[in-house]
């Protein structure tokens, strides 16, 4: 039995962050009116897929931010962005985006271990699955109807087959077939 499972591609890369998406800065950086604390997204190296989302927007994230002296900073998902808020750039370049990118990288091997082991058990259910077939199988084939005087010779079952053969082909010419 064949099985497919996510084993390549972009599907089992670790999930990272490419770059910050410089149009959704907010106009004033760089003034004198800059805010202080905003949003910025950044942009994954790939779609996340449902369960990096769920596990991006964990309990667990905002404890390993907090953990890492982070925790006001909160993330949220949009599309292919990791909306990052209550930062800066100097905050992220001075080790939040490292700390962004460890949790990423968590989460991704974390997955990637639970779908392996998953798919180690589905082959091994399904290994399990043949043999058992298998075994049934051959117990049916050992199974032989003898009458209780003793096996049959081998001309006697020959013998009994042909009769068996004349018996149906009679019914069949009687138009038994078509009943």
């Amino acid at each position: 039995m064949e099985t497919q499972t996510r084993t390549s591609g972009a599907a089992t890369a670790t999930l990272g962050l490419g770059s910050v998406l410089v149009g959704s800065l907010p106009a004033a950086l760089m003034t004198d009116h800059a805010p202080d604390r905003y949003t910025v997204e950044a942009v994954f190296t790939r779609r996340p897929d449902k369960d990096e989302i769920t596990e991006i927007l964990s309990s667990q994230t905002r404890d390993f931010l907090a953990k890492a002296g982070y925790p006001t900073v909160e993330v949220s998902i949009s599309d292919r962005r990791l909306e990052i808020a209550n930062t800066n750039l100097e905050e992220l370049r001075d080790g939040l985006g490292g700390v962004l990118a460890d949790r990423l990288a968590e989460i991704s091997a974390s997955l990637r271990t639970e779908r392996d082991a998953a798919a180690v058990r589905f082959q091994q259910a399904a290994s399990g699955e043949q043999d058992r077939a298998a075994a049934v199988a051959a117990l049916a084939e050992s199974v032989a109807f003898h009458t209780s005087e003793g096996l049959a010779s081998d001309a006697d079952r020959r013998s009994t087959a042909l009769d068996d053969r004349a018996g149906l082909d009679n019914w069949t010419d009687e138009g038994g077939h078509g009943r």
